[in-house]
C-alpha cells in the first residue's frame, strides 16, 4: 500500500504531526533525513491524526495504522475519528481527547479500537497530542502507538 500523492495542504498537515510532537516533547517522532511525509508514512508504529471539525475526521493514517484498521487511505481519511472506538467506549475516548486538549500531550493512553471488519485491538502506551501550525493555531490531534494486541470480536 502506497501513500497517495498528497496535495500541498495535505503535506503541510501531515508534516505538522511530527513538528507538533517535537515541539511538545523535544524529541522527534521519527528519525529521517529525507521526506518527513514518507518517514511518517513508513514508520514501524501506527500514526493517526484528525482535524478540528465538530465531528473530527481523520486526515492521516500511516501504513501500519491502515493495516490495523483494515482500510485504505481514501476510506480512512473520510472516517470520523470517533468511529475508531466501539460505541460503548466513545465516552472514554471523549474524556481522553479533553485531557489532551488541556495538557497538550499524554503518553500513557490505553484503550480498545475497532477495525473496519469488526476486529478489536487493545492499544497501550499510546502518545496522543495536540497539533498546532507554526503560528500556534490548533489544527487537530494525533496519536502514535507501537503496542497492540488483538482481542475477541464484540458480539
Amino acid at each position: 500500500m502506497d501513500l497517495p500523492d498528497p496535495t500541498d495542504e495535505q503535506r503541510r498537515r501531515i508534516i505538522c504531526i511530527g513538528e507538533s510532537y517535537q515541539r511538545l516533547t523535544g524529541r522527534p517522532l521519527v528519525l529521517s533525513a529525507g521526506d518527513p511525509v514518507e518517514a511518517l508514512w513508513s514508520a514501524p508504529f501506527a500514526i493517526v491524526s484528525h482535524g478540528t471539525e465538530p465531528d473530527p475526521i481523520f486526515f492521516f493514517g500511516n501504513r501500519t495504522a491502515l493495516a490495523l484498521f483494515e482500510m485504505d487511505f481514501a476510506t480512512f481519511t473520510r472516517l470520523p475519528s470517533r468511529f475508531s472506538a466501539e460505541p460503548l467506549l466513545r465516552e472514554e475516548r471523549t474524556r481522553l481527547l479533553e485531557r489532551v486538549s488541556t495538557d497538550g500531550i499524554i503518553e500513557d493512553y490505553a484503550g480498545i479500537r475497532i477495525s473496519a471488519t469488526g476486529k478489536r485491538f487493545h492499544i497501550a502506551n499510546a502518545s496522543v497530542w495536540n497539533l498546532a501550525d507554526a503560528t500556534g493555531t490548533p489544527v487537530g490531534q494525533a496519536a502514535a502507538f507501537a503496542e497492540w494486541v488483538n482481542v475477541a470480536k464484540s458480539t
